[in-house]
C-alpha cells in the first residue's frame, strides 16, 4: 500500500483536496471525511488511468512540515 500525501482546504461549501505528487489530481466534498474519502477514489483512479497510458506512477516524495512565527 502506498501514501499519498494530499493537501485538504475550506471552501465556501465544503471542502477541496489535491495530492501535490499527482497534478491534476483533486476532489471536493462537503466534509473533511467526505473529501478524503473522495480523494481515495481519486488517486486511484488516476494511478490507473496512468498505468493504462503507460505512463510512469509517481512515488510519493513531497513532505510538509510547520514552522513556528511570531504573528
Amino acid at each position: 500500500m502506498t501514501q499519498y500525501r494530499i493537501v485538504i482546504e475550506p471552501t465556501e461549501t465544503g471542502f477541496s483536496a489535491y495530492s501535490p505528487d499527482l497534478p491534476g489530481c483533486i476532489s471536493m466534498g462537503e466534509t473533511r471525511t467526505e473529501v478524503e474519502s473522495n480523494m481515495r477514489e481519486a488517486i486511484a483512479f488516476h494511478l490507473e488511468g496512468l498505468k493504462l497510458e503507460g505512463l510512469d506512477v509517481p512515488s510519493p516524495s513531497t513532505t510538509s512540515a510547520y514552522v513556528e512565527v511570531v504573528a
